[in-house]
């Protein structure tokens, strides 16, 4: 029982319980873009509603992280003579973005220094929050999943441990679950150049071309084809109200339903309604899953068909229940320890801590005969305080963490060492044992403090720095190195003091 109770309150971290290590990297760029695309949207409608006429508006196409900072809007054929009215919208509407001009009938748009760098923090947060909700959506015993690096690097640390499909999990993370309802304009097309020839190289205002890849059955190649779609969606997914998998009742393939929300149900049902016959497709990540002709009024349900599985299904509807992440993820470390593997590391390291255990044992009774057992008494009952301590704080235990226990031990008997020589000493100068203890007690104290002091300095700024292994080793080397301040110091004494206190008079001491 209580073997089992150590087992549930000390977890086991990736290096002993095996799982996928992963360092991703949120693709910040992909937010500001986002952003610049929203504003290029509103501004257009604006600039329409003022009557102020321009030529185009568009934006550069970074493609790094580092170009985040260089994303710009450019606002061509504006007339000189409007320039007053296009700087007081900029100030009202947009006061986030600065304005400059380029030439006479053209003006650039550049988010403020504040304001991008907020825009980046936010997308880290909030695809920290996504893939936390993800994870946690699977069911996944005691990950990890936090910020990593400085804050320069954008990266989300994840440790899985005793994951059994790190494929899967990998997949279901990086999946952006970007849902949209948009209308077709035009399609189906052999080619995404057939669609834009169609309309003679020039596409209509707020539209695109995007590709449906038709899953067809087993064996068969999928069929693809182009669409012509309206680039504002009808429905996204932060209009969803739930997600889960289903089974047609009819061909028995697996699909994912969805649900919106009241609002959202009332706008989609208004726009259905007002085009019976006409064309939606449903995208997802910008790829095109599905084309629908509207039938009938359709307001807080939807469904994507033509899943391989039952699990594909219930993967897309935790993601869209996780909600979509702001930006793509990319992985850019990736590190998997088997199971065998993490039990071999186990395995050596009990056999490399009782090892260090007992040597440690017989060194002190062979050097210091009768007090070499009153340090045993220390050292074990320091190991006692460490394992209940890890075991209180339900704190993870690492390779490194096992390394760290090993070498408490070996701190902890380098205490009872400078103490007992110290006593030694005293005796050696002729005090009487009851004298030499408590010399050799206070004369130790402060070299043992100041030890281990900056030993927990040293392991605090490893916590602070390091990532899981590492942490693990700093939180049982802090914890052992706190109870051996206990033992070694506090218990040593009162262990002496209690034999000494049984004797009339000491005149020997076994040391």
């Amino acid at each position: 029982e209580l073997l089992a109770n150590v087992q549930k309150r000390i977890h086991l971290g990736l290096d002993l319980k095996g799982g996928s290590h992963l360092v991703l990297q949120v693709q910040v760029q992909d937010a500001v873009r986002a952003q610049a695309d929203q504003t290029i949207e509103r501004l257009k409608l604006d600039l329409n509603r003022q009557n102020i006429n321009f030529a185009s508006i568009d934006r550069n196409d970074p493609q790094r992280i580092e170009d985040a900072d260089t994303i710009e809007i450019r606002v061509k054929g504006l007339p000189a003579e409007r320039s007053s009215d296009f700087k007081a919208l900029i100030d009202d509407r947009y006061p986030e973005w600065l304005y400059s001009p380029v030439d006479s009938s053209t003006w650039r748009l550049t988010l403020k220094p504040a304001v991008l760098n907020q825009v980046k923090l936010d997308t880290v947060e909030q695809s920290l929050r996504t893939i936390e909700n993800r994870i946690n959506g699977l069911g996944l015993s005691e990950p990890t999943i936090q910020r990593y690096g400085g804050g320069d690097d954008y990266r989300i640390l994840v440790e899985l441990p005793g994951v059994e499909d790190p494929a899967r999990v990998k997949e279901i993370m990086q999946t952006t679950a970007l849902l949209e309802i948009k209308e077709v304009r035009g399609g189906p097309f052999s080619s995404g150049d057939a669609a834009l020839a169609s309309y003679g190289g020039v596409l209509p205002e707020n539209s695109e071309v995007l590709k449906f890849v038709e899953r067809g059955d087993t064996g068969q190649a999928p069929a693809e084809s182009w669409y012509v779609l309206g680039r504002t969606p009808k429905v996204t997914g932060r209009d969803l109200r739930n997600a889960r998998e289903a089974q047609d009742t009819t061909t028995r393939g697996w699909e994912t339903e969805f649900s919106l929300s009241i609002e959202a149900g009332q706008r989609f049902g208004r726009f259905t309604e007002a085009n019976i016959g006409n064309k939606l497709a449903v995208v997802l990540d910008r790829r095109i899953r599905n084309v629908a002709t509207i039938q009938n009024r359709i307001e807080d349900q939807g469904r994507i068909t033509h899943m391989r599985s039952q699990q594909e299904a219930s993967d897309l509807a935790l993601v869209l229940r996780s909600g979509s992440l702001p930006a793509s993820i990319l992985v850019l470390e990736e590190r998997t320890v088997g199971p065998s593997l993490g039990a071999d590391s186990i395995h050596q390291g009990i056999l490399s801590g009782i090892a260090g255990l007992a040597a440690v044992v017989l060194f002190m009774l062979v050097y210091y005969k009768v007090s070499g057992v009153n340090a045993v008494l220390a050292l074990f009952l320091n190991v006692i305080i460490l394992m209940a301590a890890l075991g209180y704080f339900g704190a993870t235990l690492t390779l490194p963490g096992i390394a760290g226990v090993i070498l408490t031990i070996g701190m902890a008997v380098d205490s009872n060492v400078l103490i007992f020589e110290r006593i030694r000493e005293e005796l050696r100068h002729g005090k009487t044992v009851v004298a030499a203890v408590d010399a050799g007690f206070s004369k130790a104290f402060l070299t043992i403090i100041d030890t281990h002091v900056t030993t927990i300095v040293s392991a605090a700024f490893l916590f602070l720095f390091g990532t899981g292994p590492v942490k693990g080793f700093a939180v049982t080397l802090t914890i052992g190195l706190l109870a051996n301040l206990f033992t070694a110091v506090f218990v040593s004494r009162v262990i002496f003091d209690y034999v000494l206190s049984r004797k009339q008079q000491v005149t020997e001491l076994s040391i």
